[in-house]
């Protein structure tokens, strides 16, 4: 399950300069893969033309047996006025519905399933916000900093979940944190400036 960005260059309309330059990545397959870079290279535009949401760019983006791609991002709400636990069950497919409770669990938010949404803590609204797009189908899921405002050692326990749940599918998990990154990523994308080149580097675990 490859993916692949080919010569890919993006200007955003009425910009002074290229966020991209002739942009080559390659991520190898299912697994926890990181998108790592400072402020303002442009992970959360690569992270949207992966998605589809952003158009318009030279170069190609190949998706080899990648039929649906899912973004997540910190704060996030959830849609609606259902308590968290109704919007699971809603979008759970039947056969879903017991990993549903062991995500629960693992994210540490039973205690919040009859609240709504609007009235939990931002910690706890990213983690209800990240189930929700677990409980669905995908192929390749980003997290734009999904699990910020949640602690270390939650946020280590739902990683290290999520890699033993779903051995076959593709994250892209897009953080600030350099411990994090190299402690939980078989593969670590470093973007950088346009001015650089290569503006993408690749390190492997």
């Amino acid at each position: 399950m490859p993916l692949e960005g080919r010569h890919i260059s993006y200007r955003y309309p009425n910009a002074s300069g290229e966020v991209f330059s002739d942009l080559d990545f390659r991520i190898s397959g299912p697994g926890f893969h990181a998108l790592f870079g400072p402020s303002g290279v442009g992970k959360t535009t690569l992270a949207k033309m992966l998605t589809g949401a952003i158009k318009g760019f030279d170069g190609e983006i190949v998706e080899n047996g990648i039929r649906r791609v899912l973004y997540t991002y910190n704060l996030e709400r959830l849609p609606g006025w259902s308590n968290v636990r109704a919007h699971f069950e809603e979008i759970a497919p039947p056969a879903g519905r017991r990993r549903m409770d062991e995500l629960i669990g693992t994210f540490g938010i039973e205690a919040i399933l009859s609240s709504r949404f609007h009235r939990l803590s931002l910690g706890q609204q990213n983690r209800a916000n990240l189930i929700r797009y677990l409980l669905q189908d995908f192929d390749l899921l980003i997290m734009d900093e999904s699990l910020a405002n949640v602690d270390e050692s939650t946020r280590e326990k739902i990683i290290l979940k999520i890699k033993i749940l779903f051995p076959d599918r593709c994250f892209l998990y897009i953080s600030h944190n350099v411990a994090e990154v190299a402690k939980f990523c078989s593969q670590v994308l470093v973007l950088r400036s346009p001015t650089r080149s290569p503006q993408m580097v690749a390190a492997e675990r």
